[in-house]
């Protein structure tokens, strides 16, 4: 027990220390560390490459011929043959190609944006939580420090014969309950540890700091502006609205696809020398070029552009509808945090008024117990309550930064 007291307070000394490690130094390490964040950005980095290859040309097609039986031309006989063809696509096509890779690439942005933005919430709560943990083990072990100086009260009354020998049972019961209530504590405080480790990749038994008080923030922007920030700015809107204009892109294409493609190209014939002496020495064996060779496939079968412009509407309608519900569920998200938000700021000013009022009213019953030992299950009763508060207050604080730091994570923050 001695040892395991005295880590408690090396750790709740650490705590305290001028040079622990703030949040915003986990949050960097969190950033640089998450395995899901390095996934996320380079699917984002992937999604790049995709652009230079959709807008540039298909590969041109380069065909040799030989012929095993030449054929006999005016100038002589053919040998070879070599053919050099390009394709081009209907005109804007490749723009418009290029135009859905990158729209889709700003997709995959926010979504790396919304995952950073979710890792940053993940530990600004995990963190908070490991906060009232530690506010919780010191509030328990001051009760018990209280509590046992009550117990040798109660034992100088017993042997005085001013108070009955139950009030020291009352007090070993409390004290057996706080005991238990520790031993859960730290089993949390080992749990959120590791979890908190684990945002930042590394090891799970690795001391993190937190500090003896909170700082106190306040929600920055009025109601109004927040909800309005979140309709515009949420990650996952930013996704929906880049995805739009990314199947606008694929309408285009689809319809660009519909039109004819054009080839051109040259066609280059070896020409061997001909016995034939009706024809000049100047151009006997001459090779021929033929230039230009034009081509051009006809998209005649319309079915099938016609249903590839129809799923793109289709799809464009159905991300809109998943826009509009994915607002309207922010929304009431946030109308949720914002309640909770100022449930916890109410709190606050309300615990730290009750914890004065049983400051008082403790001093009162311990003052009468020492006078005729009466009350002393009140003054019992009241401990309860003020560690019940204390406990209460600490979580109120975890729960407003917690709240701040969610409706952040809903503007996109």
């Amino acid at each position: 027990m001695k040892k395991l007291m005295m880590s408690l307070a090396i750790l709740l000394f650490v705590s305290l220390g001028g040079s622990a490690q703030n949040l915003e130094e986990y949050l960097e390490m969190a950033a640089k560390n998450n395995p899901l964040i390095k996934a996320k950005f380079s699917s984002y980095m992937a999604s790049l490459e995709v652009v230079p290859q959709v807008g540039t040309l298909p590969d041109p097609q380069l065909a040799f011929a030989y012929f095993i039986k030449p054929v006999e031309t005016r100038l002589g006989p053919q040998q070879a043959k070599v053919a050099f063809t390009q394709m081009f696509p209907w005109f804007g096509t490749l723009d418009a190609m290029e135009n859905v890779a990158i729209q889709n690439s700003k997709v995959k942005y926010e979504a790396f944006k919304e995952a950073k933005s979710n890792l940053f919430f993940e530990v600004k709560s995990a963190y908070y939580d490991l906060y009232f943990i530690r506010k919780a083990i010191k509030a328990t072990s001051d009760n018990q420090e209280i509590l046992n100086s009550f117990r040798n009260l109660a034992l100088i009354k017993i042997e005085s014969g001013k108070a009955s020998g139950v009030d020291e049972i009352r007090v070993e019961m409390d004290l057996a309950d706080l005991e238990n209530n520790l031993a859960l504590l730290r089993d949390k405080m080992t749990v959120l540890m590791v979890k908190f480790n684990k945002l930042l990749n590394q090891d799970g038994s690795k001391l993190i700091i937190t500090p003896d008080r909170l700082e106190q923030r306040d929600l920055m922007y009025s109601r109004e502006a927040v909800l309005d920030s979140i309709l515009k700015k949420n990650h996952t809107i930013l996704g929906l609205d880049y995805m739009i204009e990314a199947l606008r892109g694929k309408q285009s294409v689809a319809e660009k696809a519909g039109k004819p493609k054009i080839s051109l190209g040259i066609d280059y014939i070896a020409i061997g020398e001909t016995e034939n002496q009706m024809v000049s020495s100047d151009v006997n064996g001459n090779d021929a070029i033929i230039f230009p060779k034009i081509g051009m496939t006809v998209p005649l079968y319309r079915k099938k552009y016609t249903a590839m412009v129809n799923e793109v509407v289709l799809k464009q309608e159905a991300t809109l509808n998943a826009k509009q519900a994915k607002s309207n569920a922010l929304e009431t998200l946030f109308e949720k945090s914002y309640m909770e938000y100022q449930d916890a700021d109410r709190r606050i000013s309300l615990y730290e008024k009750q914890l004065l009022r049983i400051d008082n009213a403790v001093k009162i019953l311990e003052s009468q117990y020492s006078t005729n030992g009466k009350n002393f299950e009140e003054i019992l009763r009241m401990e309860k309550r003020r560690l019940k508060y204390q406990l209460q207050l600490e979580k109120s604080v975890a729960d407003k930064q917690a709240g701040i730091a969610f409706i952040e994570f809903l503007m996109g923050q």
